[in-house]
């Protein structure tokens, strides 16, 4: 079975970048806004748990699952591809 590299990617975007920003929203409601550097805000940067912090965590976790999405889809087209040639010899 192979995987369609363009849909996986566009799939796995959406939820990294929908993902982070209901978490920092979730985050907003419950503890309130704060400006303090947090472990993904060292990677992505610009993030903060604040209303314009998801935005900008929206769209680093958008292109990081885009990116990533489509090398995990074209590594396992990849590897289903070799794993079935070498079974069938």
């Amino acid at each position: 079975m192979k995987l369609n590299i363009k849909a996986f990617a566009l799939t796995t975007g959406l939820f990294a970048g929908f993902g982070l920003f209901f978490i920092t929203w979730w985050i907003i409601l419950f503890e309130g806004v704060t400006q303090q550097q947090t472990i993904i805000g060292m990677v992505y940067r610009g993030f903060c748990i604040s209303p314009s912090g998801s935005v900008i965590g929206l769209a680093w976790g958008f292109f990081d699952g885009l990116i990533g999405g489509a090398i995990f889809a074209w590594l396992y087209n990849y590897l289903c591809i070799k794993l079935t040639k070498t079974a069938a010899v």
